[in-house]
């Protein structure tokens, strides 16, 4: 309970983000883009600690940049061992613009990891360059999950990957995104070598899926995150 309650404050006080829980919204993202998921679980003190973050890091990433999203709450993690709070959205108009404030951030603001750590028990950062226009709607009616793979080092992963597309979508499943050549930052890493966003009509659909793709098993996969968002 106290952890909901932490993520609706996060949610309320980040500076423009979305609840994308309360109705759908649609995310797009031209070509050349850059779409950041921040992947993160807030400390009792960060509505304390966050004013300061806003007008210092936060108003920094605004001037180089940077485009609030939404933020999503994770309601579940069915698969891997970290369990974030919160998925959060992000944009930059450029690959350029988002290297800018990863480069210049502690010159602009020298305690910023000091202050991220403060607010936040963990941070993981994906970031991706947009290689086409791409647009999907995030609709609160349906189940949203997000999967990430790590491939191992044999040649299995592709065939895996074919099949799980495959089932998902002979089980009603609906991919509204894929995402390959993660990029990501000293202290947050988090680079996968794919992430896919899939919707599914409930969560009796996704867990009859879920139960195909346990069968599969792990040929080709290094290791796997996955998240219920809402």
């Amino acid at each position: 309970m106290r952890q909901t309650k932490l993520v609706l404050v996060v949610t309320a006080i980040f500076l423009g983000g979305l609840l994308a829980n309360a109705q759908s919204k649609t995310l797009t993202f031209k070509k050349g883009e850059v779409l950041d998921i921040l992947l993160f679980s807030g400390k009792p003190d960060f509505s304390k600690l966050f004013p300061r973050y806003k007008e210092t890091a936060f108003t920094f990433a605004l001037k180089t940049g940077y485009q609030p999203q939404p933020i999503l709450s994770i309601a579940e993690t069915t698969q891997g061992g970290i369990q974030p709070a919160s998925f959060v959205f992000g944009k930059w108009t450029s690959v350029s613009a988002r290297k800018k404030f990863l480069n210049e951030i502690t010159t602009e603001v020298p305690d910023f990891h000091e202050q991220r750590r403060a607010m936040w028990s963990s941070f993981h950062l994906a970031y991706y360059e947009m290689e086409k226009d791409v647009s999907f709607d995030l609709n609160p009616e349906k189940a949203i999950v997000a999967t990430a793979y790590w491939k191992d080092e044999s040649n299995g992963f592709m065939n895996f990957k074919k099949e799980w597309l495959k089932e998902a979508k002979n089980n009603g499943g609906k991919v509204l995104l894929e995402l390959n050549d993660a990029m990501s930052s000293i202290g947050y890493m988090y680079k996968p070598d794919y992430m896919v966003l899939t919707e599914w009509n409930d969560r009796d659909a996704f867990d009859t899926f879920a139960k195909v793709t346990n069968e599969m098993g792990e040929k080709g996969i290094q290791n796997v995150n996955q998240f219920i968002i809402k």
